[in-house]
């Protein structure tokens, strides 16, 4: 009788293996803008699930979730806590994150990933708590340094219109993006 059972999951046993290593095979799904698909996925369910039970959702780790950039704590100390171990720049690139420095209206700073390049100047990027709880995707970030290096930006706060002037470090790149970023600078 053991046999027999066991003769019987046998083909599904091999089925459900093929399934999983042709799944893991597979390339994650990137889109035009290079987010990665799938870590977008997971990083809205995560802020469906905080919604559901009532948690607030913040900039880091969401911008952890979404960019890969395995960074804690506070906003404002990720451009430090990521030298030596992520490459940080100049140049915007698809799913690095733009790290705001502290101001007196936003002393924790913020992170924000990049989500599309739009021109030299001008980008999209997704990111939480910009908007209270909220995440906010493909909002226009617009490079307004005096010296082009992405240390001062501005971001649509509606629809064609631009907000304040917010001072920047740069970006941070994920570790697999570092051939992507060396051909941009």
């Amino acid at each position: 009788m053991l046999r027999t059972n066991i003769a019987r999951k046998l083909p599904w046993a091999f089925l459900a293996l093929g399934m999983l290593v042709s799944a893991c095979a597979q390339k994650p799904e990137v889109t035009h803008s290079g987010i990665d698909q799938n870590r977008l996925t997971l990083a809205l369910m995560e802020v469906e699930a905080k919604h559901e039970r009532g948690a607030r959702v913040w900039c880091v780790p969401f911008a952890r979730d979404l960019s890969g950039i395995e960074i804690y704590g506070n906003a404002n100390l990720w451009w430090d806590k990521a030298k030596g171990l992520y490459p940080r720049g100049n140049a915007p690139a698809p799913g690095s994150v733009l790290a705001f420095r502290s101001t007196s209206k936003n002393p924790m700073g913020h992170v924000a990933v990049v989500s599309q390049i739009l021109s030299d100047r001008m980008i999209q990027v997704d990111h939480a708590n910009w908007e209270k709880n909220r995440v906010t995707m493909k909002m226009v970030a617009v490079d307004v340094s005096k010296s082009n290096d992405w240390t001062a930006v501005r971001l649509e706060s509606a629809p064609g219109s631009l907000g304040s002037t917010y001072p920047t470090h740069g970006f941070i790149y994920p570790a697999a993006n570092q051939s992507k970023i060396a051909s941009r600078m």
